[in-house]
């Protein structure tokens, strides 16, 4: 189920529609096929992902771009993989990139040709994977049964759906143990695969994770994260001290929006297991144009074609058919806290863990600050937070220079003491 590369260029995506004209013609053209295109245009700038006949003799790594079969029938989960073509010995495990909730691995389009880079040096694999249900891996029926009230019963069925299909992906990739680089859900869902298949993972590096602290309402907001963070010349990270979290503790309950009427109904379809992505389909012909709107806000850090070839990315995984979505009133309350939180879960890990946080975040950091303490005081020292500055959730593409530096030092176990 491999994608081939092709000689001839990718068409150009169109403009963000801003008339229902335009949003019309957008919705009526996206299919499977275009939306391949859209995640293939995100990684034009991989020079690895070539057909064979055209790679140089003296590349370090190839990249190909796959739907990974799962053990289940139609199960797949959508894989990009980049290889080297020589490797060593002493070469550390493979890195594997999962994208958060509603989004997909084209979201690491800035990342992925240093991590490649780095690949090529150490002689190892990194992988980009879609979620099942998300992106553009197979979007099978989501399904609980256990009852609005068992909270346990409802966690462990929506985690599984996610990370018995990664061990399933696992298993046909024939890899003994990786580093887990997830965001936001991405990132939760990489710490709960690492609890319950812990020989598995070497290291776990969490991009603004979701669902770690237990403060359900005193600070995080998703609806804040529409508004792009502000920018300077400054594209550096740091330890995340105590009072650079609580600095940035103060600027989100600043921000945080009172209990509108909207804001109530948001919090009512929540709760009724209605997704975000769902209210967006369910405008039919309107959906591009609403995307169109936040694409072109959210991410005006990124140049012209950058932002339009990433809201044409995010149209056709927005407008898919519904599934791994639904999972997210079973794994968080709305505020996108944890029904169960990683803070009082991650303790029992004995590996590395990195959590980075954006300075301008709506995820608060304070979880990542206590769950490093309790990795401590668990016999754990291995454990570090960050904030990047100039970035918000998304923080690997609004600050995606510093993002790669700390991916680089933190993979080659290099600690950070000041920027």
């Amino acid at each position: 189920m491999a994608m081939a590369a092709t000689q001839s260029p990718l068409p150009p995506s169109r403009e963000i529609p801003t008339t229902f004209g335009q949003s019309l013609k957008s919705w009526w053209a996206t299919n499977e096929k275009t939306g391949a295109v859209a995640e293939m245009r995100l990684f034009h700038h991989l020079p690895f992902l070539q057909p064979k006949a055209l790679q140089p003799n003296d590349t370090p790594v190839m990249a190909s771009s796959s739907l990974v079969p799962l053990d289940k029938p139609k199960h797949f989960l959508n894989t990009l993989s980049i290889k080297p073509t020589t490797t060593p010995p002493d070469a550390p495990p493979p890195v594997v990139m999962l994208p958060g909730y509603g989004a997909g691995i084209g979201f690491y389009f800035q990342n992925l040709p240093t991590l490649a880079k780095w690949a090529g040096h150490r002689g190892t694999s990194v992988y980009a994977v879609d979620w099942l249900g998300m992106g553009r891996s197979a979007r099978v029926p989501f399904v609980v049964k256990s009852h609005r009230k068992d909270i346990p019963g409802r966690v462990q069925e929506a985690e599984s759906f996610f990370i018995d299909s990664l061990e399933s992906w696992r298993k046909k990739m024939q890899l003994e143990q990786f580093t887990l680089v997830g965001h936001s859900l991405g990132g939760y869902l990489s710490t709960a695969y690492a609890l319950k298949y812990p020989n598995r993972v070497n290291k776990l590096i969490l991009l603004s994770p979701a669902g770690v602290p237990r403060d359900p309402n005193e600070t995080t907001a998703p609806e804040r994260d529409i508004e792009p963070p502000p920018q300077s010349s400054s594209s550096s990270f740091e330890p995340a001290t105590h009072r650079k979290v609580e600095d940035i503790r103060d600027e989100q309950k600043a921000a945080r929006p009172r209990q509108s009427r909207s804001r109530r109904l948001f919090m009512y379809l929540w709760e009724e297991g209605w997704s975000p992505l769902q209210v967006v389909r369910n405008t039919v012909f309107w959906a591009p144009m609403l995307i169109g709107k936040y694409s072109a806000r959210r991410f005006s850090v990124l140049s012209e074609e950058e932002t339009r070839d990433l809201h044409d990315y995010l149209m056709h995984i927005t407008l898919a058919k519904g599934s791994g979505e639904y999972s997210i009133s079973h794994v968080l309350a709305p505020g996108a806290h944890a029904h169960m939180p990683l803070v009082d879960r991650i303790s029992a890990l004995k590996i590395p863990v990195t959590f980075v946080y954006g300075d301008h975040d709506w995820m608060d950091p304070q979880g990542g600050e206590q769950s490093v303490e309790n990795l401590r005081k668990a016999g754990n020292g291995q454990s570090r937070s960050y904030i990047v500055n100039d970035a918000g959730h998304y923080v690997h593409i609004d600050n995606s220079k510093a993002v790669n530096q700390l991916l680089i030092r933190e993979l080659d176990n290099r600690p950070v003491t000041s920027q």
